[in-house]
């Protein structure tokens, strides 16, 4: 009897002692839980952020572009706005090489003349970054532009702008809670939209450029033809006047000769406009114009007698001969002028 008695106490302490093996066992499954729980917050990436630090207008030209000389840079610049990199992308286009340029040579007059060209494109493009949420591109293409001129009227709007829609983005990311697959996507299209509408941008710009010079010179070459025809009408009338020296001579204008071209007192001689191709280009030259003033001071005639490099100044150089004017003379008196063209002033 003390046997069986014996027996069931050790039945039922090994009972006890499986059963509190069970429950040890499940405590040390549930504090493990607890743990990997307790870390998994520390485990996860932290949120992206949706903007970056703004460029200051110091850094905005890059060193690699700064580090070139100003022969480099202008050829560098050149090259950019004939292939359409006018302002991207970022260290490879005429707006920051033309910025290194005139910080290096401030009386260049085509880095300035190309900067006030490129400056309304550049703040288009700006506000289309911001509008697709570019907010790394609005920044570098605002510090251009500041760089380029730090009283630009837009460019309050436009930091304002970017800084408005940065905090609309953040607050909707918050919301959203975007994942970083998420973000990575979004980024890949935002560069997609940016360099397809920068490259449709450039290329219309670059259009309107095109047709503007083409005008031009379509403009130059119409000029041309009339000096031509207007020289060879000039030809015709002294052949025919040769072949009829049995005619007599006219008669001299009364007084015409009373006063010498050397007795002529200009009073306001205003000089010609630059033509902005051949200033960016840095093209020089010289116009030899003759005209005509009046007896009340004023230019009644003018016309190019020869040009170097041909037609290039040739407009110009007429229209500003044509708003000169003089003392009041007896008799009308021609006269020639040559007016020199030179991009360094």
């Amino acid at each position: 009897m003390i046997v069986a008695i014996h027996n069931r106490r050790s039945s039922r302490l090994s009972v006890v002692k499986q059963v509190s093996a069970v429950l040890a066992l499940g405590f040390v499954l549930a504090a493990c839980g607890k743990k990997e729980e307790a870390a998994a917050p520390t485990d996860a990436a932290p949120a992206p952020t949706t903007g970056a630090p703004a460029p200051t207008a110091q850094t905005a030209v890059s060193a690699k572009v700064s580090s070139l000389t100003v022969d480099q840079l202008r050829e560098a610049a050149r090259k950019a706005y004939v292939e359409n990199r006018l302002y991207a992308p970022a260290e490879d286009n005429a707006v920051e090489y033309y910025l290194a340029l005139r910080e290096k040579a401030p009386a260049d007059a085509v880095a300035s003349s190309a900067l006030t060209d490129l400056l309304p494109m550049t703040v288009i493009a700006t506000e289309q970054s911001v509008g697709r949420e570019d907010f790394v591109e609005a920044q570098r293409l605002a510090a251009l532009i500041e760089r380029a001129d730090a009283q630009h009227p837009a460019l309050a709007r436009l930091k304002a702008s970017i800084g408005a829609q940065q905090d609309a983005v953040a607050k909707r990311a918050e919301q959203e809670k975007l994942t970083a697959e998420e973000q990575a996507k979004k980024q890949v299209e935002l560069e997609k939209q940016r360099l397809a509408q920068q490259q449709a941008q450039q290329q219309q710009a670059a259009q309107q450029l095109a047709t503007q010079q083409a005008a031009e010179r379509q403009a130059a070459t119409q000029r041309a033809a009339e000096q031509r025809a207007a020289e060879q009408r000039a030809a015709e009338q002294r052949a025919s006047e040769q072949r009829a020296p049995e005619r007599p001579a006219p008669a001299p204008a009364p007084a015409a000769a009373a006063t010498a071209p050397s007795d002529l007192r200009a009073v306001s001689t205003p000089a010609p406009r630059y033509p902005p191709e051949a200033l960016r280009a840095g093209t020089s030259g010289e116009v030899q114009v003759e005209f005509t003033v009046g007896t009340d001071g004023s230019v009644t005639a003018a016309r190019v007698v020869r040009s170097n490099p041909a037609r290039v100044f040739d407009r110009e150089a007429v229209n500003a001969v044509r708003k000169w004017r003089f003392q009041p003379v007896p008799a009308p008196v021609t006269t020639r002028r040559t007016i020199g063209f030179n991009p360094g002033g």
